[in-house]
């Protein structure tokens, strides 16, 4: 079977791009056709000789520049020699067109956040500042036209994996269509090594692992550890940084990326991994488990699903930097088992996810679905 691997942009590490590399590794003849490519960001990650960007030698790789061209590029791809497509769609890939042949499996980490429950949020941080009038009317336009295309070609896929109960609920909600679920895997080599963060922690110190975009709302994180001036580690990359820089009071360290050894340590280091934003799923709270590490969290959206409030982590109630300062000022991590965060984690391992994605593609090959 000929297999083609589509994915948003590749122009950073994050969570949806994670999964990629499972797939790809699933797949690893697979070519991995995308709208934007660094090969500098992920070369390492996805080599350029598969790589079958569809934007070429561009001017600049803020994905903002693109928006209008988006739909055009994913719709203009030609799959007519594979036997199956597998996209991975945070926005516009779920768009591409397949009429059937080859079959066309799209696994939605969310339906585009910025054209529908965020919209609002992104229009007015954008009109701040200077021409932000001219910049709220052109994202106003631009947005009504992309919501428009993004929900006319919601039945192009023939099957929809929902990463989690929450982006199920949205894909219900905003394109009218069932969805199975598979949550996003953890790759296996977390699980390779016993974590060695069982020795008495002395300090509070605390961890963000994120793509540095205004809505993971780590400004709440910088906020509160300003206030009770808590050491907060951030790891991450991202159109944001320079903002959050400049909030950023003295206990806090912005650290860029880190290859996978030194994300390690630096979760087994840490008092807690917070997670401010609310998340369609949420990779990094089990890399943090999966390193014995507990979590603190914004209590809605996919965390719910993955982290066990009191026990692999605790919740705080608003998106806000007060509520989150009440865990943190509170937080004790002796309550944590490094064993009960590990074997939370242990639930969402690599082969679990290769396994029902391998029984999705059956039953859609099978029975055209």
């Amino acid at each position: 079977m000929k297999v083609a691997l589509v994915h948003e942009l590749l122009t950073m590490r994050g969570g949806a791009e994670r999964v990629l590399r499972i797939l790809a590794r699933t797949f690893p003849d697979a070519p991995i056709y995308t709208l934007l490519y660094d090969e500098k960001k992920l070369g390492e990650w996805f080599p350029k000789e598969r790589v079958r960007p569809g934007i070429k030698n561009p001017a600049s790789f803020n994905h903002h520049r693109y928006l209008k061209q988006f739909p055009k590029v994913a719709e203009a791809w030609d799959f007519s020699e594979f036997d199956l497509v597998i996209s991975s769609s945070s926005a516009f890939v779920h768009g591409i067109i397949t009429n059937g042949k080859p079959k066309h499996l799209c696994y939605v980490h969310s339906p585009a956040r910025y054209l529908w429950d965020r919209t609002h949020d992104v229009v007015d941080r954008a009109s701040q500042g200077p021409l932000g009038f001219l910049k709220k009317i052109y994202l106003e336009s631009t947005f009504h036209t992309l919501r428009r295309w993004d929900a006319e070609v919601a039945p192009r896929p023939d099957m929809l994996i929902a990463a989690s109960k929450e982006v199920q609920r949205r894909i219900q909600l905003y394109w009218d269509r069932n969805s199975d679920i598979i949550y996003p895997p953890i790759s296996d080599d977390w699980f390779v090594k016993a974590p060695n963060n069982q020795s008495p922690i002395t300090n509070h110190q605390f961890l963000i692992v994120s793509s540095l975009v205004d809505y993971k709302r780590i400004d709440i994180a910088i906020h509160a550890c300003n206030n009770l001036k808590l050491p907060l580690k951030i790891v991450g990359e991202g159109p944001s940084k320079a903002a959050l820089q400049s909030i950023a009071g003295p206990t806090i360290n912005f650290l860029g990326y880190k290859d996978h050894d030194e994300l390690k340590q630096l979760y087994r280091d840490a008092t807690a991994t917070i997670v401010p934003g609310k998340e369609d799923f949420g990779l990094v709270a089990l890399e943090s488990m999966a390193s014995g590490t507990p979590v603190v969290g914004h209590g809605e959206g996919g965390i719910t699903e993955t982290v066990l409030d009191g026990v692999t982590g605790a919740f705080f109630d608003a998106e806000t930097p007060e509520s989150l300062m009440e865990i943190l000022h509170e937080f004790d991590p002796k309550k944590y088992s490094v064993q009960k965060c590990r074997e939370q984690a242990e639930k969402f391992r690599e082969s679990e996810f290769v396994q029902k994605l391998h029984s999705s593609i059956k039953t859609l090959m099978s029975n055209g679905h």
